[in-house]
This record gives C-alpha cells, sequence and structure tokens, in this order.
C-alpha cells in the first residue's frame, strides 16, 4: 500500500508531452505514492494518463538523467532509493555549490535582494503550517535557487538546477522526519542575516550549519548512523532564530 494518495491526473495537452508527464512522475515520487525500489508501469502509466507509451518512456529516461529513476535492462524503470553513500555524494556537492554562491552574493547583497529573499521566507513560513509537503519543498528551492540568481554565475545556477532533482527526494524525507516543519523555514533567516552582515566568513558558517542539519535530518529519515558518510561541517553559529 502506498504511504499517499497520488496526485491528481492532469489533463495533458499535446504539446510538451514529454516535460508534462515528467511533472507528474517527479510530484508522485516525491509525494511516496511510486515507493522507493518500486518498478513503474508504462502500460498503466500510459493508460491513467491518456497518452501512448512514448511519452511515458521519454519521461521516465529523462527522470532517469536526473537522478530520480533508474533503468535495468529488460525489466523497466524503477524509483531510485537513496543509501547514505548517494546522500553524502548529494549533500557534499551542495555544500560546494552553496558556499560559493553565497560568496558572491555577500559581496552584492543590497537591499532588494533582502527584502526578495525574506519575502520568501515569508511565504515558507506560511506554507509550513500546512500540509502540502511538495509545496513546502519547492518553496525552500526556491529561496535557494533566488541566492543563486542573485549570485549572478549562470553556470553555477545551471549546476543547482541540475542537482536540485535530488534534492528534491533529499527534502522530503527532511519533511516526513522533521518534528517541527516550521523551524525548517524558520532557519532560513539566519542565512539572510548572515549575508546582511557582509561577512563571508559567517556565510560560510551559516551554510554549513544549514546544509549540515538537513542532511542528519535526510539520514535519520533513512534510519542510518548521522555520523556515516563524510561529515558536514557544522559551525558554533549562536544566535536567535527569526520566528514564522
Amino acid at each position: 500500500m502506498h504511504a499517499d494518495s497520488p496526485p491528481a491526473v492532469p489533463r495533458l495537452q499535446q504539446t510538451n508531452l514529454v516535460e508534462q508527464v515528467a511533472d507528474y512522475l517527479t510530484e508522485a515520487i516525491i509525494a511516496r505514492h511510486f515507493a522507493p525500489g518500486e518498478r513503474l508501469s508504462e502500460v498503466q502509466l500510459s493508460r491513467d494518463l491518456g497518452v501512448s507509451r512514448a511519452p511515458v518512456r521519454e519521461a521516465a529516461r529523462l527522470l532517469e538523467s536526473r537522478g530520480l529513476l533508474i533503468s535495468r535492462p529488460r525489466k523497466g524503470f524503477f524509483v531510485r532509493e537513496l543509501n547514505g553513500d548517494d546522500l553524502a555524494d548529494v549533500f557534499d556537492l551542495r555544500l560546494c555549490y552553496e558556499r560559493h554562491a553565497f560568496e558572491l552574493l555577500v559581496a552584492r547583497f543590497d537591499e532588494a535582494a533582502h527584502a526578495q529573499l525574506s519575502q520568501q521566507v515569508e511565504t515558507m513560513c506560511a506554507l509550513a503550517r500546512g500540509s502540502d509537503d511538495g509545496r513546502k519543498i519547492e518553496a525552500d528551492l526556491r529561496f535557494h535557487r533566488l541566492v543563486f540568481e542573485m549570485a549572478g554565475n549562470r553556470r553555477l545556477l545551471k549546476a543547482f538546477d541540475d542537482v536540485s532533482h535530488e534534492l528534491r527526494l533529499c527534502m522530503a524525507l527532511i519533511e516526513r522526519t522533521h518534528a517541527e516543519p516550521e523551524r525548517i523555514s524558520a532557519n532560513h533567516w539566519l542565512l539572510i542575516e548572515a549575508l546582511a552582515s557582509g561577512d563571508p566568513r559567517r556565510c560560510r558558517d551559516e551554510v554549513d550549519y544549514h546544509i549540515g542539519v538537513a542532511r542528519d535530518y535526510v539520514i535519520q529519515g533513512l534510519g542510518a548512523d548521522p555520523g556515516a558518510g563524510r561529515p558536514i561541517a557544522e559551525s558554533a553559529a549562536t544566535g536567535e532564530e527569526g520566528g514564522c
């Protein structure tokens, strides 16, 4: 039995069918309608979505390239299962990207950037009180993507977009294991405060702490040892969190 109800089947337009099917499958995977390790049936999906098997197959290949599915010869596509090594790789890469993005942004941080990021945290805090994990995850990713956009390096932004698909799986685990979802959103105020301070060292410390905590919750979600894998540095940052 699946943990959650499936997302509503959309009415697909004839243009961009592959992307629409991929979006539907991504939402279903994040919602755990398709469990880790589960085989996807091209026949059933094509019937449910009212399309031929070709766009379903192409969408599956697209999600394989994004790290959400894996293919097995003569067996089809399966929802990817993340292990401790996978998590270490994803968070290690994310840490490198975000450290650099914050380093670039702190040098050009202004009132407009402060207002835009603050507005996004307010949105996250409002969503945190609800039950739609998918919207919470997208809002969280939107905050971090804004940082990359403002940093001004287009290739760095593309690199973040590439890893963000796997991050969705990781963040879904955080939402399921964190007892206080509001706190996840509130923690982002510390990142804004670090940027506003103009201190690159403080930004690095807050990024290390932020991602280290996220990694610990994901590993907790898998039932693994939080000390497993390559460690992520945690700062001794103190201070009051902003409230939701």
